[in-house]
């Protein structure tokens, strides 16, 4: 419980935080502009609400504690809602979610059914229907007046203009979210920073600037949608529940989410807030919260509402996956390709439930179109597992301190020239493959990732300590050539493979060990690990189905090499140039001196091409996302072992698509061609026992 401040010094904090909050939701509201984040939104509506509650002289009725979204902006007409568009009340936990439930139990004296659905990160709009035509669309601006965007809305694929079946009510206001689809918006994003143009912050700014065009053939061309969440003014309505509005609002041809549940109790209502949360990366919209609602209607309206907010709805916020925060600096890192990548460092901040100091910037033209300046907020995003990346600027709270980054000229850990290593190449690297320590480092590293060989305590730390020159004394792996030749003397000349009394430690026994497990490792994992440019877990597994060595496919041909399934000309030609270096032939040259299996026992030859009989034989599989139980590379050797071939693009000749959390635009592929989608557990049902059991 916070401390209550004495009145003078309440006043004194509740003017500031009303400036804050009425500042923020006018940037928000009329401007499409992020100033704080949503989480930081929230925390100065609930410091006011504090100290409201604790000095009840403070709360006027002009207070953002008593009010709803922003003032309507000269650019449309006015629209006054027929029945006024509220906000919702949020809570943050689990714990406050079931107090709340608690406290409607109480009031309700007794405990109604709940409807669950997804709380869209959209633009709130109310449509208004007489006799089943739509008269009028508008925003919901301060909840009680909105903006006039009936012609831009009309563009919208979806809302119907008219709408179908019969018996409609003379008049019916029928409130909803506009959104932008994610990977529509990824795509637009991509699209403005190619022409230059200043890229939207997240979804709810590109549907908001899209669908408040002067100009409503600007609205026609983004690919804006809508669903239903909820009515407003309607005299009699037909029905007795919520769920049942919505199976109404489906059969008059109104868009309706699918993603929703009526649930018994409280704690059914929490499970599927725990679901939705796991798997809120593949939804096809923005979200950050589940809403609750009693689904009786009657007891809605026995409930009712307080100044801005229904008592019989809550909104369960997730963690925030976009905030604010400060950019400190831009720095380049150079990785095992030698691509050099700006990355931003940030004031640490907490985003999707961890803490984020770092954050992608993907190269030089990226940091240019997104217009950040060293000094400036920004915002950030991290969605689950992906790496953080940076929006864009707040451009209303630059100082004039800010400055621009310059990208460098020299590679930062071994001074070479960067360049393009080629004519379409969009990215500056480093052409000092063999000798750059970033470079050595990240294939190192590579060889002992899952991806590669998968070797115990071969990570980052191990790998660092085993490639960094140190003291004008040369490392034990100038190159990767002698990582399989490594012995305990050469570890020991380590600290970081030491204990305090200079005896071997467990790392360094372990190491060993392990890297003579690795040496058996199958063929494909050994391709993989060599680093060769385009060529992947998928292209490695079909080269060495087919050729059975590396000496088979080091004697190959350009057209022999493309003509198998999965490969084709670029691989061909990547590999061929590989084979050439002379210090890539002594990779080779070594890893073989040094006992690794080169080549597949039992093997018989180029083209002799073995296929692994099983459940899924002749079934091509995708798998995207995050799939329960399963790695990536996982599960595409879970398709293989099953007989089965991965693959990593949907298209007509896929059978099956497995997706989980954060599938993207594979799953949209998937549902546009018809193709069956499988989720974790029905992805293994297809490993073990095929088609027949699903």
């Amino acid at each position: 419980m916070s401390q209550i401040p004495e009145f003078d010094e309440a006043l004194r904090e509740s003017q500031e935080l009303t400036e804050q909050i009425v500042s923020a939701r006018a940037a928000y509201y009329e401007r499409d502009e992020i100033l704080i984040s949503d989480a930081d939104y929230d925390a100065l509506i609930h410091r006011l609400e504090f100290l409201e509650s604790s000095y009840p002289q403070l709360q006027g009725q002009d207070s953002p504690t008593q009010s709803v979204g922003g003032a309507a902006t000269s650019t449309f007409a006015p629209v006054t809602h027929l029945e006024r568009m509220m906000s919702l009340d949020n809570v943050f936990s689990d714990e406050q979610f079931l107090a709340w439930a608690e406290r409607v139990y109480k009031d309700a004296g007794r405990k109604p059914a709940f409807l669950c659905e997804l709380k869209i990160d959209g633009l709130a709009i109310n449509l208004r229907y007489e006799n089943g035509v739509l008269i009028s669309a508008a925003t919901r601006g301060d909840g009680v007046v909105g903006e006039d965007v009936t012609a831009n809305v009309k563009t919208i694929a979806g809302i119907p203009h008219t709408l179908a079946g019969t018996e409609h009510p003379a008049v019916v206001e029928v409130r909803g979210e506009i959104y932008f689809p994610v990977e529509a918006f990824r795509k637009l994003n991509a699209e403005l920073a190619e022409e230059g143009e200043k890229v939207f912050a997240n979804p709810r700014n590109a549907a908001s600037g899209s669908l408040r065009q002067k100009d409503a053939s600007k609205t026609a061309k983004r690919p804006l949608h809508m669903l239903v969440h909820g009515i407003g003014a309607w005299a009699d309505v037909p029905v007795t529940n919520q769920s049942q509005v919505y199976e109404l609002l489906a059969s008059w041809g109104l868009p309706t989410s699918s993603h929703y549940r009526v649930v018994e109790t409280a704690e059914a209502a929490n499970s599927f807030i725990q679901e939705m949360g796991a798997k809120r990366e593949s939804v096809e919209h923005e979200i950050d919260g589940i809403v609750i609602k009693i689904d009786e209607l009657a007891l809605q309206r026995e409930l009712g509402f307080t100044s801005r907010a229904p008592r019989w709805a809550i909104a369960y916020k997730y963690p925030p996956e976009q905030v604010n925060t400060k950019l400190v600096d831009i720095r380049v890192s150079v990785g095992r390709t030698g691509r050099a990548t700006p990355y931003a460092v940030v004031e640490p901040v907490k985003v999707a439930g961890s803490t984020v100091e770092f954050a992608t910037l993907h190269n030089q033209d990226v940091v240019r179109a997104k217009g950040v300046l060293i000094g400036d907020t920004i915002v950030i995003r991290k969605a689950g597992d992906v790496i953080p990346e940076v929006l864009g600027p707040v451009l209303g709270l630059r100082d004039g301190t800010e400055r621009a980054f310059v990208m460098p000229t020299g590679c930062p850990e071994c001074g070479a020239t960067l360049r393009p290593m080629s004519e379409d190449d969009i990215d500056l690297r480093c052409p000092n493959a063999r000798g750059c320590p970033a470079q050595v480092r990240g294939r190192v590293e590579h060889i002992g990732s899952r991806g590669g060989l998968d070797i115990e305590g071969l990570g980052e730390v191990a790998a660092a300590a085993l490639t960094n020159h140190l003291d004008e004394q040369a490392p034990p792996l100038e190159t990767e050539a002698r990582l399989f030749a490594l012995t305990l003397d050469d570890l020991m000349s380590v600290d970081y493979f030491k204990n305090k009394d200079e005896s071997a430690s467990k790392n360094a026994l372990e190491l060993l060990a392990n890297l003579e497990i690795a040496k058996t490792k199958p063929l494909w994992r050994i391709l993989v690990s060599l680093n060769i440019r385009h060529v992947g877990p998928v292209a490695a597994r079909a080269l060495a189905d087919y050729f059975g060595s590396v000496d088979a496919i080091r004697a190959a041909s350009v057209d022999e090499l493309a003509a198998v399934d999965g490969v084709g000309n670029i691989i061909a030609e990547s590999l061929l140039s590989w084979f050439e270096v002379d210090w890539h032939q002594e990779i080779i040259n070594e890893w073989a001196a040094a006992g690794v299996q080169l080549a597949t026992p039992g093997h018989p030859g180029p083209g002799a091409r073995t296929e692994i009989e099983g459940p899924c034989s002749g079934l091509t599989i995708v798998a995207t996302g995050s799939l329960e139980g399963f790695t990536r590379e996982g599960a595409q050797e879970a398709i293989i072992a099953a007989g089965g071939k991965p693959a990593s693009s949907v298209s007509k000749k896929t059978d099956f698509v497995a997706a989980g959390p954060g599938a993207g635009s594979k799953l949209t592929k998937a549902e546009e061609l018809g193709i069956p989608v499988l989720d974790a557990a029905g992805f293994k049902r297809l490993l073990e026992s095929g088609p027949p059991a699903l």
